[in-house]
């Protein structure tokens, strides 16, 4: 399944990230918080890789497929995602991030996960 997204979008809502997810349960989701952050809660079926390790491990993000970075508020998983599509990659950064991902009612692992403060 393509992208449920136009090609020049920049960011998603999470409602559309939740869609997508539940539609293509394989799509690269990455959470590019701290691991402290992603210790108190983390969407079910991302990924976690650190911002700042980002570059000397962008090799484990498939290439030619759609990725969807998320952070605290989006201001890191938008740098990430600027980053990747200037490489060429299909990039979005989730908008609002966790924080409103979780404000919408959404679910985080682990059973009690909460948004921690950066």
């Amino acid at each position: 399944m393509g992208a449920p997204v136009d090609s020049k979008q920049t960011d998603i809502d999470p409602e559309q990230l939740a869609e997508w997810m539940s539609a293509e349960p394989d799509l690269q989701v990455i959470d590019v918080r701290e691991s402290y952050e992603r210790e108190a809660g983390y969407i079910e079926g991302s990924r976690h890789i650190p911002l700042v390790e980002l570059s000397t491990r962008a090799a484990e993000i498939e290439g030619g497929r759609p990725v969807v970075f998320y952070c605290r508020v989006g201001a890191r998983s938008d740098m990430a995602a600027q980053a990747f599509r200037a490489g060429g990659a299909q990039a979005l950064s989730m908008r609002g991030g966790l924080l409103r991902w979780a404000n919408e009612d959404r679910p985080l692992l682990p059973e009690g996960g909460v948004v921690a403060d950066h």
